[in-house]
C-alpha cells in the first residue's frame, strides 16, 4: 500500500509539472536550456541572474541543453524522480541498525514519500534545478559505492556542483577515512580547474566577484536563501559588521556541527552524521536556497528524547517544517516574524548544533520510558469503547508537538473554509432554505434582534466586542489551564473539540449558507463589518480573506458550547460553572443580533459539538479513569533501563485528570 501511494506521489508531481504550459513549467531549466537560455548564448553565464549554479555545472548542462529542450521537461522530471527514489532507497538502507523487520519494509517507500512532500523537492520538480544530484552522490559515496577512490570521486564531484558539499570531505578526514577525503578535494580541484579553463571569465565571477554565487539569483537577503547570511540581512545587518559577523557564526557552527557529526559517525550512526554535516553546509552557505535544505530533512533519523512519548517530537518538527511553509506553522503575528522567517534555517541550526540526539549506548535507545496509560472505567455498553486500542494517556504531551498540532489543524481548518464555497447564488439559496424553515418553526427571530440592539449603542458595541474576541481567547484558554492542571482531561477535552471542527468543516463543504447579514432584500445590518455592496459578487472587503459562506454549523456557538460544557464538567467551584453557562447564552445572543448567523447555526454548532463528544467517547471511552489497584511503584518493570517513578491518584474520578503528570 506505501508503494502505491508512493506511485500516484510520483503520477501526481508529473501531472503538475507537464500540466503546466510551457512557459512556465520548469523555470530554471527553462532559463538555462530554453531558446533564449543562458546555456545556448555565447556570453557569460552570469550576464543576468537567472544562472545560480557553478561554472562546472554550468559546463556539464550544455550537452545536455538539445536532448532537455526536445523532451519538453518530460525526461527531464521523470529522470528527477528516480534520483528522488533511488535517494530514498539509500537513506532506508542507511539507517543505522539494529532495524526490525518493520522498518526494514516501510523505510523506503515512506523515505520516498517524504521526500516528495518535502519543500526542497517540490521546488526543485517546478524550477527544474539539480539540488538533489549532490545529496544522492555523496550519499551513494556514503553508504552504496566501494572503493576509497570511488567515493571520494563522487564527493569531490558533489562539492563542485554544490561548493559547501566539501565540508563532507573534512567529515571523511576526522574520522579516519583520510584517501577518500584527499581524494574529494583533489576531484573538486580538477573539477574546478578545468571549469576555470574552460570559461575563465565566468569562473572569475562566481568565485571572486559574487563570492560561490553569494550575489547570484534572488537578493540575498529575501526569505528563500535560508542561510545565516540571508538571516542576518533581514535583521537589518550590513557592510563589514554582517559580514565579520557571519563568519565568526559560520566557524563556530563548523566546529559544533562537525564535531557532533564525527562523534555520530563514531557511535555507527553514519547517516545522521552526513544529515548534521548537511545541515552545517546549509548554514555556512553564503546562499541557501530552498531547493537545496534537502540535508534538514535528513536529520530525521536522529532519535531525540529519553520518554516514548518525546521520541516523535523530532521527526514531528523536522518533517512539519521541512512540508510546510512557515505561515502554515506559526501565526500572523509580527512578533513571530523573525521565527517564521528563518523556520527552516532554524531546524538547520538545531539538527547542527542543538538537538540532543542519543547514542547508540545510551539504555533509552532501544527501550525508552514507556508511557503511563489510565485503566479505564468500564463502559455502559459492552462494544464501546469500539476502538480500545485508543488507551487514554495520563501524563501531559510534549508542549511543543501540541502547539504545532493545533496551529497545523487551525491552518489546515482555515483553508478548507477558505476553499469550501460554491458561489454566491447557492448560498444565497440555501439562506432562503434556512429563513423559511425557521418562518415555518415561529423562530425567525434574527430581525427583530438585530435591529432592537441596534438601536441600543452600548449594547451594539459589547456584542460587536463579545463576537469578535471571545471566539478565540476562551477556547485557548480552557485548553491552557487543563494542559497545565489536568493533562489526562486535557486530552479528551481537545479530541472532542478537533472532532466537532472536523465535522463542521464537512458541514461548510456540503452546505454552503449565506448569512442573514449577506442576504440581499430582508434588511439586516451588519453591525461588525460594516455596509455590504450587494450590487458586486465580490462584495465585502472581508470575502477575499475568508468564506463568508461558511456559517452553517456555526462554531462560533459550537466552541462556545464546548467552553460551557468543559466548565460545568471540570470547574471546582459553581460560580466557574455559571461563568461557564453564561458564555455560550452570550455567544448566541451575539452571532444572532449582529446577523452573522441564523438560529439554526446554532443549533448546528450544538449537533456537531454533541457529536464531537459523543466520537471522543466512543474512541476512548467514559472521562472517569479507575484507580490503579496495584501501586506503580510495586509493577514489574525489570525491561526498564532505569526506575520511573510513577504518582498513583489518590481518588477515582476528576482525581486523576487534575494530577500534574509527566513534563
Amino acid at each position: 500500500m506505501l508503494w502505491l501511494v508512493v506511485a500516484a506521489l510520483a503520477v501526481r508531481q508529473m501531472a503538475v509539472v507537464l500540466r503546466q504550459p510551457p512557459g512556465e513549467r520548469l523555470i530554471d531549466l527553462e532559463t538555462w536550456i530554453g531558446e533564449n537560455g543562458v546555456l545556448h548564448v555565447t556570453g557569460s553565464l552570469y550576464d543576468s541572474d537567472r544562472f545560480t549554479g557553478t561554472p562546472f555545472a554550468g559546463l556539464v548542462l550544455k550537452p545536455l541543453a538539445r536532448t532537455a529542450e526536445q523532451s519538453l521537461g518530460v525526461a527531464w522530471t521523470f529522470g528527477s524522480l528516480l534520483l528522488v527514489a533511488a535517494l530514498g532507497i539509500v537513506a532506508a538502507r542507511a539507517l543505522p541498525g539494529p532495524v526490525s523487520r518493520r522498518t526494514a519494509l516501510l523505510a523506503a517507500p515512506v523515505a520516498i514519500s517524504l521526500l516528495m512532500l518535502s519543500l526542497p523537492v517540490r521546488n526543485a520538480f517546478y524550477l527544474g534545478q539539480t539540488s538533489i544530484l549532490p545529496v544522492l552522490l555523496v550519499l551513494l559515496a556514503c553508504f552504496a559505492v566501494r572503493g576509497e577512490r570511488a567515493s571520494g570521486l563522487l564527493i569531490g564531484l558533489a562539492a563542485a556542483l554544490q561548493p559547501t558539499v566539501l565540508l563532507f570531505a573534512v567529515l571523511l578526514w576526522l574520522t579516519g577515512r583520510r584517501q577518500t577525503a584527499v581524494t574529494g578535494g583533489a576531484a573538486f580541484i580538477a573539477c574546478t580547474a578545468l571549469a576555470w579553463a574552460a570559461m575563465p571569465s565566468d569562473s572569475w565571477t562566481y568565485w571572486v566577484h559574487h563570492v560561490a554565487g553569494a550575489g547570484l539569483g534572488d537578493n540575498p537577503d529575501s526569505l528563500a536563501n535560508q542561510s545565516l547570511h540571508g538571516a542576518l540581512l533581514r535583521l537589518g545587518l550590513e557592510g563589514p559588521l554582517e559580514r565579520t559577523l557571519f563568519v565568526v557564526l559560520a566557524a563556530g557552527v563548523c566546529y559544533l556541527g562537525l564535531r557532533r557529526a564525527v562523534r555520530y559517525a563514531r557511535d555507527g550512526q553514519l547517516l545522521l552524521a552526513v544529515a548534521v554535516t548537511g545541515c552545517v553546509a546549509v548554514a555556512v552557505s553564503p546562499t541557501a536556497w530552498q531547493h537545496q535544505l534537502l540535508w534538514v530533512l535528513l536529520a530525521v533519523v536522529g532519535r531525540v528524547g529519553k520518554r516514548a512519548s518525546d521520541r516523535m517530537v523530532w521527526p514531528a518538527v523536522v518533517v512539519l517544517v521541512i512540508t510546510l511553509p512557515g505561515k502554515m506553522l506559526l501565526p500572523n503575528m509580527a512578533v513571530v516574524f523573525p521565527l517564521r522567517d528563518n523556520i527552516l534555517l532554524i531546524a538547520a541550526l538545531g539538527a547542527a548544533c542543538a538537538a540532543p540526539f542519543l547514542p547508540r549506548t545510551s539504555p533509552y535507545w532501544q527501550q525508552p520510558i514507556p508511557t503511563d496509560y489510565a485503566t479505564p472505567v468500564p463502559a455502559r455498553w459492552s462494544r464501546v469503547p469500539l476502538l480500545p486500542f485508543w488507551r487514554r494517556v495520563l501524563s501531559r504531551p510534549n508542549l511543543l508537538l501540541e502547539l504545532l498540532l493545533i496551529r497545523v489543524v487551525y491552518s489546515a481548518y482555515a483553508h478548507v473554509r477558505l476553499a469550501a464555497t460554491a458561489g454566491r447564488a447557492t448560498a444565497e439559496h440555501h439562506g432562503r432554505q434556512i429563513h423559511s424553515l425557521e418562518q415555518w418553526l415561529h423562530i425567525d427571530i434574527e430581525h427583530w434582534a438585530n435591529h432592537a440592539v441596534v438601536g441600543v449603542g452600548w449594547l451594539r458595541e459589547f456584542f460587536d466586542y463579545y463576537y469578535s474576541t471571545f471566539h478565540f481567547i476562551v477556547p485557548l484558554a480552557i485548553l491552557g489551564v487543563l494542559y497545565v492542571r489536568r493533562p489526562a482531561d486535557y486530552r479528551w477535552v481537545r479530541s472532542s473539540i478537533g472532532f466537532a471542527t472536523i465535522l463542521a468543516l464537512v458541514g461548510f463543504w456540503l452546505y454552503p449558507l449565506a448569512p442573514p447579514r449577506l442576504m440581499p432584500g430582508l434588511g439586516f445590518i451588519d453591525t461588525v463589518h460594516g455596509v455590504q455592496d450587494f450590487a458586486k459578487p465580490d462584495y465585502g472587503t472581508l470575502t477575499s480573506m475568508t468564506n463568508q459562506y461558511a456559517a452553517m454549523p456555526s462554531l462560533h456557538f459550537g466552541w462556545s458550547l464546548w467552553c460551557g460544557v468543559v466548565i460545568v464538567m471540570l470547574a471546582p467551584k459553581l460560580w466557574m460553572k455559571a461563568l461557564g453557562l453564561l458564555h455560550p447564552l452570550l455567544t448566541v445572543s451575539a452571532i444572532i443580533a449582529t446577523a452573522n448567523h441564523w438560529v439554526l447555526d446554532a443549533v448546528g454548532g450544538a449537533v456537531v459539538v454533541a457529536l464531537g463528544f459523543g466520537l471522543t467517547y466512543v474512541l476512548a471511552g467514559p472521562r472517569k479513569l479507575r484507580v490503579p489497584t496495584v501501586p506503580a511503584a510495586a509493577r514489574p518493570q525489570d525491561d526498564l533501563p532505569v526506575p520511573v517513578p510513577v504518582p498513583v491518584p489518590r481518588t477515582t474520578g476528576d482525581s486523576v485528570g487534575s494530577r500534574s503528570g509527566g513534563a
